[in-house]
């Protein structure tokens, strides 16, 4: 079972190396630490799409680029298995924003159309459910039958830590082994509680190479309210943003037909991932990537960067 949000959310914040620390109560006196996760070699899972939105497939290595703090380096190995198992981490809101029917069936309805483009025995799935705290509702498993209930209890009640549960949930993502792995975050969009910043989740998810695709399951009237509410504080990151700096991406889903559309596509564009490899750098600071194509059409999400050293 997942310890609370609070202990993970403090073993986060006190990470000095990718090596496992132990749990803390969170001492809201001290400064935020920055994220560390190094390793030999840096995988990163790529999503190559061309200007229509179009999956790019039969890429080799001679037609990427990949600039380590504007640094060219030498990818030493891709992988495009379509057939590779996916472990994915289903994040849900029920926090006491998510109270309304409407959100509550548009939650219910993009889990419901993940879970059914998963493989039965092959890929993995577990389920986590978040207000003030994190709660494991669904350990990882590949047994299809034990997922689709996982959200038959929906009871939305509390603050909502949502970048803080982000964070915890990468966390435990990063310990699993299959070769595309994302945390999909079924939520309306509102951080009430939360004492970590879109920046610094994005900095730590981006930094283990764990893609976080969001999903706002909101009726079209509160998107509006939102996308406004966006704009109005422009001058700082979102949700949007931590989705896009981690590689993964962010969607609406207002309506019953593009909710499922938005779902299936998600896991769908997930399994046509690249998974490229490069050397990790020896110095003992943060990386900045930069992944490209060289076409011209060509158009690339990836992670941001890594922590070398």
């Amino acid at each position: 079972m997942v310890s609370t949000l609070t202990k993970l959310v403090s073993a986060l914040l006190v990470a000095a190396s990718a090596a496992p620390v132990a749990a803390q109560e969170l001492d809201a006196s001290q400064p935020v630490q920055v994220f560390r996760a190094s390793a030999d070699v840096v995988t990163i899972q790529a999503s190559v799409k061309d200007r229509r939105g179009r999956v790019l497939n039969g890429l080799t290595p001679a037609d990427f680029e990949i600039r380590d703090n504007g640094e060219l380096r030498q990818i030493v190995s891709l992988r495009a298995d379509k057939d590779s198992p996916l472990s994915l981490a289903v994040l849900v809101d029920m926090s006491g924003s998510m109270r309304s029917e409407a959100k509550i069936a548009l939650a219910r309805l993009a889990y419901a159309a993940i879970v059914s483009q998963l493989r039965q025995g092959q890929d993995e799935a577990a389920v986590y459910i978040f207000d003030s705290e994190l709660r494991l509702r669904q350990d990882f498993t590949s047994d299809l039958g034990r997922l689709r209930t996982a959200l038959d209890d929906f009871d939305a009640f509390g603050m909502t830590s949502l970048y803080d549960a982000t964070a915890a949930t990468a966390r435990e993502l990063s310990q699993r082994t299959g070769t595309h792995k994302a945390i999909l975050l079924l939520t309306d969009g509102l951080d009430t509680s939360s004492r970590l910043t879109p920046s610094e989740v994005s900095a730590f998810s981006s930094s283990i190479d764990v893609p976080v695709f969001t999903v706002a399951t909101v009726p079209s009237v509160d998107e509006r309210q939102m996308l406004e509410a966006s704009e109005r504080s422009s001058a700082e990151a979102d949700l949007r943003d931590l989705s896009d700096w981690t590689g993964g991406k962010f969607v609406f889903a207002s309506t019953v037909v593009e909710t499922v559309s938005t779902a299936t596509t998600l896991v769908q564009e997930l399994r046509q991932q690249y998974v490229l490899a490069i050397e990790a750098a020896s110095a003992n600071e943060w990386r900045k990537l930069d992944i490209r194509v060289k076409r011209k059409t060509a158009r690339v999400k990836a992670r941001s960067g890594y922590y070398g050293g």
